[in-house]
């Protein structure tokens, strides 16, 4: 579907503008400095005309009125649940949601795992947080208005996941890229079984990159025999808004009639078609909600247009997250995302784990050549001369930048089964010795794993 926006209801879109009007304190502010009366709003046809909100004015409005901010349009009594933002690039922000906007959720969460196959008949470990994380507790209701048998391992519960399997039999895995990778090398390691004789069949990502990337999916399938999908989403918004069919070709909208979808560049915030080949931002309208209702959020996720249509027969566009605008680097004018260099990384497995972090030592976006890289080499690599050699190869041949590598051990580098952090920011640290510090002494290192 080409055209400036992704909206199935102009009039709902129109409900929620005079909602905001009424009922939030920080929207009618911007109406009256945009020089938009009641009028526009009930007639507005086109969300160009309206401002974009960005994170870090979701954070001011807190900070100035605590704890929902000045955006919220209801009290807090009428809040039935909080969640918040990860706060990977930030403080973290509130999400409240009552008991309608909690439904809607779910509702629309439930159809993106039914549009990645999930079934009434499927057994699912759910191994994310349950805690503040959006796709935790929001995933789970939705995964049992399905109908599916739920088991809600968490985070930490590596040795319970591993017992979920050997009792129950389960089908489907919902979890980050980086936690399937590492969940199976601790099925090795400490049951010298390899994943693929558990039998799962379906493993769902979120969170973070990955689950997308051609190597890193590739990676996943090998080793448990599972077909890898994934979905995306923002705890501002909802906990899933795009989600991929089986087809395994780019995530459709499935947020229809709940979110209203923009593509922007981000440099320039004009308008980007949903065209095949286009890239851009994606900038969030929330059209059916009461706490939060967002208008024009920026998500600072950057995608490209893969196509539209899919022999699934779902229409639109199918979309692939490249990276994160906020996370993007530039080297000798090259745009750099850290999820592309680890989807090259990953390539070379088992020479290397897969694992790679990037080190900067000053602020970005620009760096100063060459990109400074942490790579974990794997145990069959025997020549690290040569790894390290063709690593910078394939990095300069396919991103197109040069690079100084670092090889360190296996399970030196952070893992987390949460969002595993591909950049890591020397100039933010105190002064440490080596890098090697880093995962704890030559032992995986993830959240919490409560069997240590």
């Amino acid at each position: 579907m080409s055209g400036r926006s992704l909206l199935a209801d102009l009039d709902q879109l129109r409900r929620q503008l005079l909602y905001l009007e009424d009922r939030s304190d920080f929207y009618r502010d911007r109406f009256v400095a945009a020089g938009l009366r009641r009028s526009d709003l009930a007639g507005l046809a086109s969300l160009r005309d309206l401002p974009l909100t960005t994170k870090e004015e979701l954070r001011d409005s807190q900070s100035s009125s605590p704890p929902l901010g000045r955006h919220a349009a209801v009290p807090l009594g009428d809040v039935v649940r909080i969640h918040s933002s990860t706060g990977t690039t930030g403080r973290p922000s509130w999400v409240g949601l009552t008991r309608r906007d909690l439904a809607t959720w779910t509702a629309v969460t439930a159809r993106a795992l039914e549009t990645e196959g999930l079934e009434p008949a499927d057994v699912v470990i759910h191994a994310t947080s349950l805690s503040l994380f959006v796709g935790g507790l929001p995933v789970k209701d939705a995964l049992e208005s399905l109908g599916a048998t739920l088991i809600p391992i968490g985070t930490g519960n590596s040795e319970r996941a591993v017992q979920a399997l050997q009792t129950f039999g389960c089908n489907v895995l919902h979890c980050t890229p980086s936690y399937a990778i590492y969940l199976a090398d601790y099925v090795r390691q400490r049951y010298d079984t390899e994943p693929r004789q558990f039998g799962l069949e379906k493993i769902v990502c979120g969170g973070e990159p990955g689950g997308g990337e051609p190597a890193v999916r590739g990676r996943i399938e090998a080793d448990w025999g599972a077909r890898v999908t994934e979905g995306m989403g923002t705890a501002d918004i909802a906990p899933i808004i795009w989600a991929e069919c089986p087809r395994q070709a780019g995530m459709h909208l499935t947020a229809e009639g709940d979110v209203a979808v923009e593509l922007i560049d981000p440099d320039l915030g004009e308008a980007v078609d949903f065209e095949e080949g286009a890239q851009g931002e994606l900038v969030y309208t929330a059209v059916n909600r009461e706490c939060s209702p967002l208008l024009r959020f920026r998500s600072r996720d950057r995608v490209v247009v893969l196509g539209e249509g899919c022999p699934c027969g779902r229409p639109g566009p199918r979309i692939r997250c490249i990276g994160r605008t906020d996370d993007m680097l530039i080297v000798l004018g090259v745009n750099v995302f850290p999820s592309a260099i680890q989807d090259v990384v990953a390539e070379l497995h088992p020479e290397t784990t897969g694992a790679m972090q990037v080190l900067l030592a000053r602020p970005g976006p620009g760096v100063e050549p060459p990109l400074r890289l942490a790579v974990e080499y794997g145990r069959r690599a025997t020549d690290l001369t040569s790894l390290r050699s063709r690593l910078r190869e394939l990095l300069r041949g396919r991103l197109q930048v040069p690079t100084e590598i670092e090889l360190v051990p296996p399970e030196t580098l952070p893992r987390s089964e949460m969002k595993t952090q591909l950049t890591r920011r020397l100039f933010e640290e105190p002064t440490r010795i080596g890098i090697t510090h880093l995962g704890g002494g030559g032992r995986p290192c993830t959240t919490g794993e409560d069997e240590r």
